[in-house]
């Protein structure tokens, strides 16, 4: 028999960085977690990937056990450290932060493929180069 499902939740969270405090304390608590175990679960899980943030959905029973699924990192994260830009542009259509090459494109999409929906790489790449889009970054040949 399954068992039965209390939450989903999902939450952002920097890699290897996971700590009680919020927001991952008000997140997880109301729920019965282990917050202390739950942390170095996801640390140990997230410490190659230091520097991004790891969205994470944790499923959590009734019966106080849980699993969380990470997922790929944010593709705004990804494009940022492609640019060496800090930060998207306020005014994408009229302030320019940044530049991405095609293949630095495809290598992000290649990355974020099955978190995304659609199985098709040349699709993959218009979801990513979208992004780089509203964030003020040039797409170059």
């Amino acid at each position: 028999m399954a068992k039965q499902i209390k939450a989903v939740v999902k939450i952002q969270i920097p890699a290897g960085k996971a700590t009680p405090a919020p927001p991952i304390g008000p997140a997880l608590a109301p729920h019965g977690l282990n917050m202390a175990e739950f942390c170095q679960k996801f640390n140990d899980a997230t410490k190659g990937k230091a520097g991004y943030i790891i969205p994470a959905e944790v499923t959590i029973y009734a019966d106080r056990t849980y699993v969380f699924k990470l997922k790929t990192p944010l593709a705004s994260e990804l494009l940022k450290k492609a640019a060496g830009i800090e930060k998207g542009s306020g005014q994408p259509n009229k302030k320019k932060v940044g530049q991405v090459t095609k293949a630095q494109l495809k290598e992000i999409a290649e990355k974020k493929l099955e978190d995304l929906n659609t199985q098709d790489i040349e699709q993959a790449i218009k979801i990513i180069a979208g992004t780089a889009k509203n964030m003020g970054i040039e797409i170059k040949d």
